[in-house]
């Protein structure tokens, strides 16, 4: 009886079979075992869009599949795919290093399961398993690196990362206990995002970083408001601060003490050069002429002089 294969490639031989070559088989196999537990390939994809095949190699060492760690280099000017064989299960730490924003998807070689692919411009790495749990069908998992609590020391990088915790009731704070960020439920704020900042008497800062004139855009849903409200001593106030990067002169829009609401519906226009904003008594603005008439002028003047 000849030897066969496992999906991976190791050599099953048949007894009695491979006289005088046993042994050198055998060393093979377990060089494959090792690549297989902890070895690193790396595999070229660069190309316009196109479907890399990673195939075994039954009974040698080598194979791009057959190893624990898979690391995808090369510039790429299209999306990319990596297929695997249908049988084959293992678990792959996978590594995007490529160049340029294409996507990269790992899958099996046909069938609908499940795949993992890596974003545009995400050029991380990912833990996935090859579960070959259907024989047309099977699935790729993502698997997380732990449950427990993750302790990140050192500048981290988190690039097009979904971020599925922490979850409502969380805060996440510094090393020293400051509070940079809160995530809390209350009966009058089902989702409330609260920001904060560990120096004293100074805000955390919303910036657009990376690009030029870059718009930072609050934006409601429906007929929902935008709000903007002081705390308990002080009523809301907005700064709009000069044209320079570390400008410390604003002008300011504030309320003070109401007795009801009070909206103000802007002119759907610029008025003319002296004219003046006025309103008509129900909070609608508009611009009309400012100042007294001519004939108030002319009164004025013989009067006084």
């Amino acid at each position: 009886m000849a030897s066969t294969y496992t999906p991976l490639g190791i050599e099953l031989q048949a007894t009695g079979e491979n006289a005088g070559t046993w042994g050198t088989k055998t060393n093979t196999n377990l060089s494959i075992i090792e690549q297989i537990s902890g070895g690193y390939s790396a595999q070229s994809i660069a190309g316009s869009a196109q479907t890399t095949a990673l195939s075994v190699s039954d009974g040698s060492t080598g194979a791009v599949m057959s190893h624990r760690m898979i690391e995808f280099t090369g510039t790429i000017s299209g999306n990319q795919i990596v297929t695997i064989p249908l049988d084959a299960q293992n678990f792959y730490f996978l590594r995007n290093s490529t160049s340029g924003s294409h996507t990269v998807q790992f899958k099996y070689a046909s069938g609908s399961g499940d795949t993992f692919t890596f974003g545009a411009t995400d050029k991380g790495d990912q833990l996935v398993f090859a579960t070959a749990n259907d024989g047309t069908n099977p699935d790729i998992y993502t698997l997380g690196f732990g449950d427990g609590d993750v302790t990140l020391t050192g500048t981290q990088t988190l690039t097009n990362k979904t971020l599925t915790s922490p979850a409502i009731g969380t805060k996440i704070s510094d090393t020293n206990g400051n509070e940079l960020l809160n995530l809390t439920a209350t009966s009058s704020a089902v989702n409330e995002l609260t920001l904060a900042n560990a120096a004293t008497g100074n805000g955390p800062i919303l910036s657009a970083t990376g690009e030029t004139n870059v718009d930072i855009n609050l934006l409601s849903k429906g007929t929902g408001t935008i709000n903007i409200k002081g705390n308990s001593t002080q009523p809301g106030e907005i700064r709009i601060f000069e044209d320079t990067d570390d400008g410390s002169n604003y002008v300011a829009l504030k309320t003070t003490t109401l007795g009801s609401n009070l909206s103000l519906t802007l002119p759907t226009a610029d008025g003319t050069s002296g004219q003046a904003i006025t309103t008509n008594g129900s909070g609608v603005l508009s611009f009309s002429d400012a100042g007294i008439s001519t004939g108030k002028s002319i009164a004025m003047a013989i009067v006084f002089g």
